[in-house]
């Protein structure tokens, strides 16, 4: 499992990248792709994220993606008090249902000043806490002074 935070240019990155490999020659389709992505950059005092559930076969595909549903709402951002910033899942409806989850999906964290300072001191963990999942890992001083630009970036 990977988490991908994205911003402006991380999305025009991949608008690129979507026009290129799909040859994308007319305006209207590629209008089409920035408005699909526009949707996936953070707001100020936001991160946002593509959550990939890497699995290699189909076997894996049919054991695992089952298992997870709702794994969506299980990605917590911990910050050093030990409060958590959770991620909501863009498109939720359209991703996931009772019985499977999509292999991809879109969070965004919401956070109000007091938790931008408080991930600014750091130290600043992400958590997966799915029954099915757990995961935890610290970001690096570097990792999260990138972050942090994107939580402070002007509208």
């Amino acid at each position: 499992m990977s988490l991908v935070f994205e911003n402006t240019d991380t999305m025009r990155w991949q608008v690129q990248e979507m026009a290129r490999a799909e040859r994308m020659l007319r305006d209207e389709q590629i209008a089409h792709e920035v408005e699909v992505y526009n949707e996936l950059i953070p707001g100020p005092g936001e991160l946002s994220a593509t959550l990939l559930i890497e699995l290699q076969s189909d076997e894996q595909l049919r054991e695992w993606l089952p298992k997870l549903v709702g794994i969506h709402s299980s990605v917590a951002i911990v910050l050093p008090d030990g409060s958590e910033v959770r991620g909501r899942a863009q498109d939720e409806e359209r991703l996931t249902r009772e019985d499977v989850t999509a292999a991809v999906h879109f969070l965004k964290f919401r956070f109000t000043d007091a938790q931008i300072e408080a991930f600014a001191r750091g130290p600043v963990r992400i958590v997966v806490d799915h029954p099915a999942y757990r995961e935890e890992v610290e970001l690096t001083d570097a990792q999260r002074e990138e972050l942090l630009g994107d939580l402070r970036a002007p509208e």
